[in-house]
């Protein structure tokens, strides 16, 4: 796959694949994009002690990178993360995300991407890994996640991937009181989050011109 690292309004970089034409995070602002969407209105609103957090898409770590981060001021979280297409590590450097972090968080970054899939690591104390290279479609789905990530490509360049049996399937992964997240806010996305059950809100996007992010809970019912 043929990929191109491109920068972002805000300074930090992301990646573009031309045979998609598609970006892995908004040229708005991809470490802006992160932060907010699901780090603020994601993590931070999970009330769970250790939350199980799973991210559909890993790309670039930098939803990663960041959890871990937060993960080192709030206590352990467990974190995996569905990857089919995982970048080549000389890609992966030219990122330079560890200039955008605390000289701590910068120096787990490559180690994220290097460890092995498919088995869970302890990269910190508080911040437990498992990459698994997979297809989500045929994936079966371990469930108790309080979180998750929804990263994909969008709609119209990866559709098999925003499926009402995708989110029926993520919505019966879930732990009561899980959040759902991803910065798709299209309503045929929102009518298949609720058909699977979610209460689904439309929020604002980051300030910096994503207009609005979905975001879904599941009941607390058992």
């Amino acid at each position: 796959m043929e990929i191109e690292i491109q920068s972002t309004a805000d300074g930090s970089k992301t990646i573009f694949v031309p045979s998609l034409d598609e970006h892995y995070h908004s040229i708005k602002g991809a470490l802006t994009e992160s932060q907010h969407i699901f780090i603020k209105m994601g993590l931070h609103e999970c009330t769970a002690t250790e939350p199980r957090i799973l991210e559909v898409g890993f790309g670039t770590g930098l939803n990663a990178i960041l959890t871990l981060e937060e993960a080192e001021k709030r206590g352990k979280i467990h974190y995996t993360t569905l990857e089919r297409y995982p970048l080549p590590l000389e890609i992966v450097h030219q990122l330079d995300y560890d200039k955008l972090l605390d000289k701590k968080t910068a120096s787990y970054f490559p180690i994220l991407h290097q460890v092995p899939w498919n088995e869970w690591q302890e990269i910190t104390e508080n911040f437990r890994l498992r990459k698994i290279e997979c297809d989500l479609t045929t994936l079966k789905i371990e469930e108790g996640y309080d979180v998750i990530y929804y990263d994909a490509f969008a709609p119209e360049k990866q559709p098999d991937m925003w499926t009402q049996e995708i989110f029926d399937k993520l919505y019966t992964c879930m732990a009561p009181n899980g959040i759902f997240v991803t910065y798709c806010a299209k309503g045929v996305v929102r009518r298949m989050l609720q058909t699977a059950g979610f209460s689904v809100e439309r929020l604002a996007g980051p300030l910096n011109g994503k207009r609005e992010i979905l975001r879904g809970k599941k009941s607390g019912e058992l």
